[in-house]
């Protein structure tokens, strides 16, 4: 702990973000051998996971079953596993995608930080990165702001896992945000959990009335799968009056026997790199939580004895910044299960666009064996040759963004970049000009699908 009472640090590899991106970047780092520091503005790390309460990770697989997101993201659901933290890979019975992947988000939070020793890695949380010193086209410095005053941090290589793009956005790297013709971006959610659910009650209306729940909930199957998650009540939520412009109700089982996490709040129209856009929208989520809570307690079959019991620390937020890097994962390339010489990820996930204005959600499959690839240019920005992007800040369009969010897609380009930079240093190279089939030579070996 000595090291952190210096006011200047040095290290190979500084991660930024402790979300599940910025996780996995440093501990691929670390084991690649870089000295490598991971900073966390909050005291825990998980990001979204844990802080906003995104559950639960989708997905690790294509639609037809097969999965293609593994790595560092499949060793963490293991260990969970092993722990009780988790029951595996579930199928998931909204049918959105072929499986979901329960957490316990306590038992996530220490696991990360064991991996992350295991690994090497330093680790400085309550640190909020507010200054990037840039020399010609390289970073030298950020600048933290600390309970202990503030602390500049010194690498060769930087990695942006903040979900904001702010390392990139600070360093004067060219970044875009939302969508193209108005810069609205998906809207933000507070998420809430309930326990006192009878699951039971709610499998036996999916199955009374079908038509009233998401096409593609496999009712079929119901009686033979542990109830996963819930897409529907139509016809309740229709009749409610409860003004939050969105058009179904949502929730998904778990992490206990009788809880929910619900994600039916909707903040829309405001700008989560906002300072006071986020002050906003903090009150008006909360305000729909319990607007919510009511409605599923009067409403809904199974949470008549049901309570809230807990809150996001903060809202979750879907789209800010990304950053436009050396090639922009589009729309078309996802749909059509592009894949790329410079693959360093695949991904299974469909679009999924929470309209930034309106109440649906634009959904699209993916063709061919249902996963596109994202390539390694996506996590390089243009004009700083020291720095790397992973997670949902990465190079895409608005439209791709809404699957390359997701966290096992965060999950991956993290291991990819945290490798990449450790990489980079190791054969004396910026990060732009790394030998990319060397790079996925030894992502292959750690268990990534490429």
């Amino acid at each position: 702990m000595c090291l952190f009472l210096k006011r200047e640090l040095e290290f190979d590899v500084v991660v930024t973000g402790g979300g599940p991106a910025g996780i996995n970047a440093a501990i691929a780092s670390g084991r690649t051998g870089a000295k490598t520091l991971l900073i966390e503005r909050y005291g825990f790390l998980g990001g979204m996971s844990t802080v906003a309460l995104v559950y639960p990770w989708m997905t690790f697989h294509t639609e037809s079953g097969k999965q293609v997101i593994k790595g560092i993201a499949q060793e963490i659901v293991d260990r969970l596993m092993d722990q009780g933290g988790s029951p595996g890979h579930l199928r998931d019975t909204v049918g959105f995608t072929n499986t979901l992947t329960p957490y316990h988000p306590e038992k996530y939070k220490l696991l990360a930080l064991e991996m992350l020793e295991e690994a090497g890695v330093e680790v400085l949380v309550h640190s909020f990165v507010d200054n990037v010193e840039v020399v010609g086209n390289q970073i030298t410095t950020i600048n933290l702001t600390t309970k202990s005053g503030p602390i500049r941090v010194s690498a060769k290589r930087f990695v942006d896992t903040t979900g904001d793009a702010d390392i990139a956005f600070l360093a004067g790297a060219p970044c875009l945000k939302g969508r193209d013709s108005d810069q609205n971006t998906q809207p933000m959610t507070m998420k809430f959990r309930m326990r006192g659910v009878d699951l039971s009650k709610v499998k036996e209306a999916m199955k009374t009335n079908p038509c009233n729940f998401y096409k593609k909930t496999p009712i079929a199957e119901l009686d033979d799968l542990p109830l996963t998650g819930v897409q529907g009540f139509y016809k309740e939520w229709n009749e409610s009056g409860v003004p939050i412009n969105r058009d179904q109700v949502l929730f998904f089982a778990g992490p206990e026997e009788d809880e929910v996490l619900v994600n039916c709040t909707r903040v829309q129209g405001l700008d989560g790199t906002d300072v006071f856009d986020l002050t906003k929208g903090e009150k008006e989520g909360r305000k729909q939580v319990l607007m919510m809570a009511e409605f599923l307690q009067q409403k809904i079959p199974g949470f008549e004895k049901a309570s809230i019991s807990a809150v996001g620390t903060q809202i979750g937020i879907r789209e800010t910044r990304r950053i436009d890097g050396q090639y922009a994962l589009t729309i078309e390339d996802v749909v059509a299960g592009k894949k790329f010489d410079d693959s360093i990820a695949l991904s299974g996930y469909p679009i999924d666009i929470h309209d930034p204005t309106g109440k649906g959600v634009q959904a699209n499959d993916i063709e061919g064996d249902g996963s596109y690839g994202i390539p390694y240019r996506c996590l390089i920005p243009k004009h700083i040759d020291n720095l790397l992007v992973a997670g949902r800040c990465i190079s895409t369009t608005h439209e791709a963004l809404a699957t390359t969010r997701l966290t096992p897609s965060a999950m991956a380009t993290g291991q990819a970049a945290g490798t990449a930079a450790a990489l980079s240093i190791a054969d004396n190279v910026a990060p732009k000009d790394l030998n990319i089939k060397k790079l996925q030579e030894i992502l292959v070996e750690n268990g990534v699908v490429i």
